[in-house]
């Protein structure tokens, strides 16, 4: 049976192949963007016959930093790309298996672009949904 762990953290092994962002597979106190932290969010168990698999949901919050604000959307916009070397859903379905810890991979969605305060800092940011299916 898969982790939630290692699945976190095959998913943020897979976003480090992103040039300039840092990654987190855990939730830090105070993130240093270019960051994207991997959030586990819902899990549906027994979606197979005899509980062959289930389907993991991560949040993925990619957070940029706001000196700019042209720039940081700029930044944001190629993250959220389905294509080119800054693209999320690129990086995390670039190992379905998350280095063997699932079945499959995929980004369904990009969500809640905009603004966000972390500590007391506003930042830009968007969500994006991930669904591992593993045993």
């Amino acid at each position: 049976m898969a982790s939630i762990s290692s699945l976190r953290t095959g998913i943020a092994t897979n976003l480090a192949t992103v040039s300039g962002l840092r990654t987190s597979s855990t939730m830090p106190d105070n993130p240093n963007p270019p960051i994207a932290i991997v959030i586990p969010s819902t899990i549906s168990f027994d979606d197979t016959f005899q509980r062959g698999m289930q389907t993991y949901t991560f949040n993925v919050l990619v957070v940029v930093g706001r000196a700019d604000e042209r720039t940081a959307q700029n930044k944001l916009d190629a993250y959220c790309s389905s294509t080119g070397s800054s693209s999320i859903k690129l990086a995390i379905e670039s190992d379905k298996t998350l280095s063997g810890s699932a079945f499959d991979v995929r980004v369904t969605e990009m969500r809640n672009y905009g603004q966000i305060v972390i500590g007391e800092v506003t930042y830009l940011s968007g969500e994006f949904t991930v669904l591992a299916y593993a045993d």
